[in-house]
């Protein structure tokens, strides 16, 4: 895990860039993991912020990070905080939601903005017991990663069926105003102005009705997400995972022994976290492949989720998220956007018995979504701040 001295928002040249090489064991006493754990741990050594200064706390609730003694790099003074702060944050979240969600027609913006701060300390306790299992006792880290999984998802639900519907809808209004198709990549080059006249016709007769089957489609969807998530709220599920998370705001069950308390219990799972990043960037498609390659898109979400993990693992150990990756993951996250309302322009075109210009506008819909996917991931690798491990063959 690098120190925070090390990290830059420029691109270093590709030898001044960190290796690529899988879970380096962490006792290899030239690896990346090695020196950051003896920079940490000898002698008067101190876990400092960028420059030496204080940074702000992370908005979405982290610790505010400073300086901070090796002596202090134990699951004890930093994990078992971390987590008990996280869950302090999930409990005040399940309250703001319980009181903004009666009644239903009145707190509905105060209620999502609950259900969003619920699902961040959620992901966070669960990345933390992913990442730091080995310090913890396994089988209830296991078994509350896995119901904190299942909680995320519902509640997230619900909110990508909205954003969906929001970006093909503004999608579709950009597409069938005046600067369209050829604009896009849509047109092939040499095209006529009479056919691309005609293009346009029929685009802007389909994309009223590609609108409003999107809209049927996703609001039902959303409507059932809706459902399902006040379903699971009320659930003896949900109240086993509460009870759960509030035992976890007052005791941290740490693996037994004096092995998994050290510094080398967080580093050492820290670094190995920053590795599978560094080996899912570099295993991804070069820039010059098909951008209709939907096959890639797996790749790409994985290393969305590597970079979360990593992210959340440097909050733990260093007090804050790594700012040299704050652009990179948002390109992932749009990558993810762009990706799933493509997949959703692409099921509404299969819907039966259609007419042919609906189908034809969610054909140029979906043509629009893939090339903000080419869009998002050219933004990631400008963004990805260690050269080296972006290089093509």
């Amino acid at each position: 895990m690098r120190r925070p001295d090390q990290q830059t928002t420029t691109r270093p040249t590709p030898d001044a860039a960190p290796g690529t090489t899988p879970d380096a064991p962490p006792a290899e006493a030239t690896g990346p993991g090695a020196q950051r754990l003896a920079e940490a741990t000898g002698p008067g050594a101190q876990l400092a912020g960028t420059t030496g200064a204080a940074r702000p706390p992370d908005p979405a609730g982290s610790r505010p990070t400073g300086t901070r003694p090796a002596g202090d790099l134990t699951t004890e003074a930093v994990l078992a905080p971390y987590l008990r702060g996280q869950a302090a944050e999930f409990l005040r979240s399940l309250r703001l939601h319980h009181e903004h969600s009666a009644p239903a027609d009145s707190g509905g913006h105060d209620a999502a903005a609950a259900t969003r701060a619920l699902r961040r300390s959620a992901r966070r306790i669960s990345g933390a017991l992913h990442t730091f299992r080995a310090a913890l006792d396994p089988l209830w880290a296991d078994q509350l990663r896995a119901e904190l999984a299942w909680l995320s998802g519902i509640l997230a639900r619900e909110h990508a069926y909205a954003g969906r519907l929001t970006r093909l809808v503004e999608a579709l209004h950009q597409l069938s105003g005046p600067a369209l198709p050829a604009a896009r990549g849509v047109r092939a080059a040499g095209e006529s102005a009479t056919s691309d006249a005609q293009g346009r016709a029929a685009l802007g007769v389909g994309a009223a009705r590609a609108g409003a089957l999107l809209e049927r489609r996703l609001t039902l969807a959303r409507t059932r997400s809706h459902s399902a998530a006040l379903q699971a709220l009320g659930s003896s599920r949900f109240h086993a995972v509460a009870d759960a998370v509030a035992l976890l705001a007052s005791d941290v069950p740490l693996a037994p022994g004096p092995a998994g308390r050290t510094a080398e219990a967080l580093l050492e799972p820290a670094e190995r976290a920053e590795q599978r990043l560094l080996t899912a960037v570099a295993a991804l498609p070069p820039d010059d492949t098909e951008p209709y390659n939907e096959a890639q898109d797996a790749a790409w979400h994985q290393t969305r989720l590597l970079l979360r993990l990593h992210r959340y693992a440097h909050e733990v150990v260093l007090g804050a998220t790594d700012p040299a990756l704050t652009g990179a993951g948002h390109a992932l996250d749009l990558h993810r956007d762009a990706v799933e309302a493509a997949g959703a322009a692409a099921a509404a075109a299969r819907t039966p018995r259609i007419a042919p210009a609906t189908a034809y506008a969610l054909g140029v819909l979906h043509a629009d979504q893939r090339h903000e996917v080419e869009a998002a991931r050219a933004v990631f690798r400008e963004t990805w701040p260690y050269a080296a491990a972006l290089s093509t063959p």
